[in-house]
């Protein structure tokens, strides 16, 4: 659970993710788009939603923290540096040497825009191949809130006839509700004759890649624009928008879970990781935090205030309140683990209880098994942690 259900191929397909940015407004030494959403780097929701489309080619522009990021993606992306920084459309430009001569299309996304779903991309990149044959398509969305985003003029036949910016708008432009999302995907053949074409005569003196609209229109080139919802295209620049960012993609993840069978009795007060998989007819409780690399199979009981990380709970085991399960803890079909017990890198077999009051680490307990409360499994000589194994004894 928890990827969309979407089989796409797009073998002709280039993306630049623009991450250059300083990212001042998160006052952190963590490059911006390193910073988790869901147990995980920003950055690395949007790859994994690349995978969807299989694009031939993935460049990460990058400025400060340039370490940062390729230690973070490894292999999974090229690694372009933008210096001295010029803005967004400079920020494509020095693209040049990766897609010189690449005639497929190129999405340019954002590294701090990560909710984006592989199906909204895909009506992009579907639009650019329309019967129009747009050289630029530009994701819009309808925001609540207005607020400065600049504003995206369309004709009657849908067409993107310009991207005026919010303080250059009359009243008139600023009543439109379509707004611009930065997002787009461009037709890779004509895009460095866009880029080509720009200048920075504006107050920043910087190249702004939303000028490639007019430039297309004015050579004759069609432009285009899909929709978003305004939750997709959130933009991550400070702490505050982090968390609302979180809010957002938490949200998702309980509505999936509900939606494929899972009761939780206070939604709001679970948090999921990406990677949690929860099977059908889980009941969780209310104050339930899910770290990464968890996995709870059909039937389980999770009560109140439970914290569980890279660990699996088996069909029909019931756990908590107040338990703590820590890396490599497997706890078997129908057991039992109660209030107050932490359990790390042990296995409890099938139905086997620790009912309260214990630390189980490095241990095996036999399936059927009773744990008494207060019991530790201390096993560490100072050098080396032996296992520790409890079973019932044989009859």
């Amino acid at each position: 659970m928890g990827k969309e259900n979407i089989t796409m191929i797009q073998s002709d397909l280039a993306v630049i993710i623009l991450a250059a940015g300083k990212g001042t407004r998160m006052r952190s030494s963590l490059h911006k788009v390193l910073h988790p959403l869901g147990g995980r780097p920003m950055l690395h929701h949007l790859m994994d939603t690349l995978g969807a489309l299989n694009p031939v080619r993935k460049i990460i522009v990058v400025g400060a923290g340039k370490e940062q990021v390729e230690k973070s993606v490894g292999d999974q992306a090229e690694i372009v540096v933008q210096e001295p920084q010029f803005g967004t459309g400079h920020a494509v430009q020095v693209t040049r040497d990766q897609l010189q001569g690449f005639s497929g299309d190129v999405l340019i996304l954002y590294g701090d825009v990560p909710l984006l779903s592989a199906a909204t991309l895909q009506e992009l990149l579907t639009k650019r191949r329309s019967e129009l044959d747009p050289a630029v398509v530009v994701l819009g969305f309808e925001p609540k809130d207005s607020k400065a985003y600049g504003r995206l003029v369309v004709n009657d036949k849908g067409e993107l006839l310009s991207i005026i910016e919010h303080k250059d708008a009359s009243p008139e432009q600023r009543a439109i509700r379509l707004c611009n999302s930065g997002i787009m995907a461009m037709d890779g053949a004509r895009m460095f004759d866009l880029l080509d074409s720009l200048d920075d005569n504006n107050a920043a003196g910087e190249f702004y890649l939303t000028d490639v609209v007019a430039i297309a229109r004015d050579k004759g080139y069609g432009c285009a624009v899909t929709v978003a919802t305004e939750t997709e295209v959130i933009g991550i620049n400070s702490r505050s928008e982090l968390a609302e960012a979180e809010r957002i993609f938490q949200n998702n993840k309980r509505q999936e879970f509900m939606d494929a069978g899972v009761t939780l009795l206070d939604p709001e007060t679970v948090y999921f990781s990406y990677d949690t998989i929860i099977g059908a007819d889980v009941v969780i409780e209310p104050n339930v935090f899910f770290a990464p690399g968890v996995t709870i199979e059909e039937g389980a009981v999770i009560k109140a205030f439970c914290h569980f990380e890279a660990a699996t709970i088996r069909r029909g085991a019931a756990v908590g309140p107040y338990a703590r399960l820590r890396p490599k803890a497997d706890v078997g079909a129908g057991a039992k683990i109660g209030n107050f017990v932490e359990v790390k890198k042990s296995i409890i077999e099938e139905g086997a209880k620790i009912s309260h009051l214990s630390y189980i680490g490095d241990a095996i307990i036999g399936a059927g098994a009773n744990i008494g409360a207060g019991t530790i499994t201390c096993n560490y000589d100072g050098f080396n942690k032996a296992l520790t194994e409890m079973r019932l004894a044989s009859k």
